[in-house]
């Protein structure tokens, strides 16, 4: 019979059966993301779990990821992917871009784990760690050669679209309200801010009977 202390305690015990941060391997990893429904990346030896999406950030990366689609598709461009899909950025760094395009020169660059090489990634600001992706990724990605980066920031309703040079991203533009971003690499793709950061319409916690 367990003790009353020991009621809606975690099993610690089962935090030994995984290896310490700074030495999981990629085996490791993949495993142990199988495993889950949790957003989870590899970096360096270090697993990095991330907070369980809003249903804002998951209602603009939808958005976000629809008119990518819609764009490349009909274009017949490459393909488009959306989290929690896996980008090997190199070796020891593998990150979940919440919406990428891959085209198609590099489509041949994946395995049945992940991408290799893709070309434009787009993040969309967590309110946890927004460093994460306005800085962390931002180096990254430049350093992985991704030829586009989009961050898309909830918190000041704006789209930052940086363009890859010489070995870090340039600023293509800061798109605010009543403005539409614009890429570089896929001429003719433009998004309206207004529409990205609309409130998604009211869900309600009731079905009809």
């Amino acid at each position: 019979m367990l003790r009353d202390s020991a009621v809606n305690e975690p099993v610690w015990e089962i935090a030994t059966l995984f290896p310490p941060q700074n030495q999981w391997s990629i085996d490791d990893y993949l495993e142990l993301d199988a495993r889950t429904n949790h957003l989870i990346e590899y970096s360096c030896g270090n697993i990095e779990i991330l907070p369980l999406p809003s249903i804002r950030h998951q209602w603009i990366t939808g958005l976000l990821y629809r008119l990518l689609f819609s764009f490349v598709a009909q274009r017949r461009l490459g393909v488009v992917f959306i989290a929690p899909t896996k980008v090997a950025l190199w070796e020891s760094k593998v990150r979940e871009p919440d919406v990428f395009f891959v085209s198609n020169d590099n489509v041949q660059f994946s395995t049945e784990q992940w991408f290799e090489k893709i070309d434009l990634a787009i993040e969309v600001v967590s309110p946890d760690d927004p460093a994460r992706d306005l800085e962390k990724k931002r180096r990254e990605y430049a350093q992985a050669g991704i030829p586009e980066y989009w961050i898309v920031d909830p918190r000041s309703d704006e789209i930052l679209v940086l363009t890859l040079g010489e070995k870090w991203y340039d600023v293509h533009g800061v798109f605010g309200a009543g403005e539409t971003a614009t890429s570089v690499l896929l001429d003719g793709f433009a998004v309206a801010v207004d529409d990205v950061f609309a409130e998604p319409p009211h869900i309600s916690a009731e079905t009809d009977q």
